[in-house]
């Protein structure tokens, strides 16, 4: 009787752990080793998942849609573009119903820098899947590329409505920027700093747009903010340092620099500006030095050979000056204010043919700059050339006026209006005023101006957006004004894209016996454009 009990004891937990314990279902030989390929991915165990996917793709003979698609994405990683692009368009054939597949198909495309076609495989992704924000943002990222920026704006913002991210935010305002509407670029920003308050970029990008706007106050609150949160943002440090720099402040401005070269002790903006903080601090030596730093880390930059060339005119080497205003013409042959500089530099080593030609280019490129029709009238003045010098004379007034009209709150220097109406009563009423012309051998010492502010990039430039880069001052000689004028009066530039503001040069020189002869133009320190990076 007992034993009957103990085996019908022992009978119903035997029956009931093979019924909880079923044998587990075969996978598919295609899906086998998915899992394992996965883990190895995940785990950036590259050689290891190739191996994998190698044994896997020969026992499905090439018919693993994972496998393949794992593989295409190490080979992307690689750097083998044209290679993944072939397996993704596998993965396509085998799965054509894939949004995934028509999107890793675009996106190599789109790396390839084929933006047309990516655009294609977008749109046929977007058919298969209407809400999807990453196929929305790729679609506006292509029609950026290819500058087709009224569509890149609606498939930005369609971006938008499904999901906020920041760099959509970023690449809309970059569209913007692009487009020359500032106003909605900052509309944009500020809509991007509510959703993500702690977002450095996007507060140093906003800052840097109300530096441009002259809106200074804004401007250090949202750099300051930047600061905040990441105090060695090199970005909102070379901003915060311009500002100070604009304002004559060279020794704050010196030590915010110090801090980003830490951070980025090749950054060629920073050394430009650190050479214009010592220019403004009247070393010249040591400007010059930290230009040529930022000359030799950005050879192409047009901007720091325009601060060569200037500081090189202050010292009087007008050789060295003329060298490196050249090559700023030759890579930026549109600025009217370069020609004029290098007018001036002609003229200190007497070439009076060139520099005429060098003014009459420049009065052909600026449109808006009363300071090259002063400069080019002296030096007609001096050169006997009265009704040129008239006609130039008059030019600058219309300038002048238009200025005015454009801005009530448009300051004009007074030093500048002095030296203007004593060349307007020499032009028209000689006899009370009287013009010498100094012999070859005296040479008056030009000074510099004080700094005007001009807005960028990318920044960025900028590139970003945060860089402050030029200066320039225009220099004559052979106008000698009996009365005497203390130093030659100085007038802002009209802003212009992508420059940033600049410290204040010395007005006299040290050494000077005779007091300077030429209208100077302020000068500017420039800001590179704030880049999207992808």
């Amino acid at each position: 009787m007992a034993d009957e009990e103990r085996s019908s004891v022992l009978t119903v937990p035997t029956e009931a752990k093979k019924r909880r314990a079923p044998k587990a279902p075969e996978l598919p030989i295609v899906e086998r080793r998915n899992w394992l390929i996965h883990q190895h991915y995940i785990r950036k165990d590259y050689d290891t998942c190739k191996g994998i996917i190698k044994e896997q793709l020969q026992e499905t003979n090439g018919m693993c849609e994972y496998a393949i698609y794992v593989q295409a994405l190490i080979l992307r990683l690689e750097g083998k573009i044209q290679q993944s692009l072939e397996l993704f368009q596998s993965c396509a054939i085998l799965n054509p119903s894939s949004a995934d597949n028509l999107k890793q198909v675009a996106r190599s495309l789109f790396l390839l820098g084929k933006h047309k076609a990516a655009i294609e495989f977008y749109h046929e992704a977007a058919r298969l899947n209407e809400k999807d924000w990453e196929i929305s943002h790729n679609l506006g990222l292509c029609y950026f590329f290819i500058k087709d920026l009224k569509n890149a704006e609606e498939h930005l913002n369609i971006a938008l409505q499904i999901n906020k991210q920041d760099k959509t935010f970023m690449m809309l305002g970059k569209v913007h920027l692009l487009a020359g509407e500032t106003d909605k670029a900052i509309d944009v920003y500020k809509r991007a700093v509510e959703f993500s308050p702690e977002n450095t970029e996007l507060l140093t990008t906003l800052g840097l747009l109300y530096l441009q706007l002259g809106k200074y106050q804004k401007a250090f609150v949202h750099l300051g903010n930047a600061l905040t949160f990441d105090p060695n943002n090199y970005k909102a440090i070379l901003a915060a340092g311009s500002m100070m720099q604009t304002h004559g402040d060279f020794d704050v401005a010196m030590n915010k620099y110090r801090v980003a070269a830490c951070a980025v002790p090749e950054n060629p903006p920073l050394w430009n500006n650190i050479g214009m903080c010592f220019f403004g601090k009247k070393k010249y030596v040591a400007a010059i030095s930290c230009l040529k730093r930022a000359h030799y880390l950005s050879p192409f930059d047009w901007k720091v050979l325009y601060n060569l060339g200037l500081v090189h005119l202050t010292m009087q080497q007008y050789a060295s000056a003329f060298h490196f205003l050249s090559a700023a013409i030759n890579l930026n042959p549109r600025m009217g204010e370069l020609y004029m500089l290098l007018a001036v530099a002609l003229t200190n080593l007497e070439d009076e043919e060139n520099a005429t030609r060098a003014y009459e280019q420049a009065v052909i490129m600026d449109e808006s700059n009363p300071l090259v029709n002063l400069n080019f009238a002296i030096f007609l003045y001096n050169h006997g050339e009265k009704k040129r010098a008239l006609d130039q004379y008059q030019e600058m007034e219309r300038k002048v006026n238009l200025l005015r009209d454009s801005s009530s709150s448009f300051d004009f220097d007074p030093e500048l209006m002095d030296m203007a109406q004593k060349m307007g009563a020499a032009l028209q009423v000689t006899e009370s005023l009287v013009w010498t012309k100094p012999g070859k051998d005296s040479k008056s010492k030009p000074n510099s101006a004080t700094a005007t502010k001009t807005p960028g990039a990318p920044l960025g430039t900028n590139q970003a957006l945060g860089q402050a880069m030029s200066s320039a001052a225009s220099y004559n000689k052979n106008i000698q004004l009996p009365t005497g004028v203390s130093k030659s009066p100085s007038m802002p530039l009209e802003p212009e894209p992508d420059v940033e503001n600049a410290p204040s040069p010395p007005s006299d020189p040290p050494g000077s016996p005779e007091p300077a002869e030429v209208i100077n133009p302020k000068p500017k320190t420039s800001r590179r454009k704030t880049k999207v990076e992808e």
